[in-house]
């Protein structure tokens, strides 16, 4: 190929566009991105209650979409092709025959999130009794500490005269 060629044809753009399927934005990665940071950073953008992304996924009318994994690198495969995210909207029942129906992933706060298509979040809403528990039993054992401590500093003088007629 001729210089004059290779400065006509068509550059790839220093950036990859993947669109998020739940709000519908389009967010721009730089080349190299791994697919794990992207979807964190999709999930973190989505807020908290709102329905996580899975996996990134390149698709193309009448291919079959190319999934890339967590560490994958993301890469734009050409005219037609499109990044997209999956989220659990698209394995609520209605996904394409064929398609694995359960996606379990670890999302950036280090929850398991499957893909069984049930409602769940990223987030937990409300505080249980064993949360209250645990904050109960550490003060407990704050003020107890503090009590052996202060026995201890009281019994001091004392236990220095004990030594120091041994001696």
């Amino acid at each position: 190929m001729s210089e004059a060629e290779e400065a006509n044809s068509p550059q790839p753009p220093p950036y990859l566009e993947v669109l998020c399927k739940i709000s519908g934005k389009k967010t721009r990665f730089a080349a190299g991105t791994k697919a794990g940071f992207a979807v964190s950073l999709i999930n973190r953008r989505l807020g908290i209650g709102a329905p996580v992304a899975f996996h990134i996924e390149s698709v193309k009318e009448g291919e079959e979409p190319i999934v890339f994994g967590p560490d994958a690198v993301l890469v734009n495969y050409g005219c037609g092709w499109n990044l997209q995210t999956v989220s659990e909207m698209d394995f609520s029942g209605t996904g394409k025959p064929g398609r694995v129906q359960e996606v379990p992933t670890l999302i950036p706060n280090g929850k398991n999130i499957g893909g069984s298509g049930s409602t769940k979040t990223a987030s937990k809403s409300g505080i249980d009794f064993v949360y209250i528990a645990k904050v109960l039993l550490a003060f407990v054992m704050i003020f107890m500490l503090g009590g052996v401590f202060m026995l201890a500093l009281d019994n001091l003088p004392k236990l220095i005269l004990l030594f120091d007629s041994s001696m």
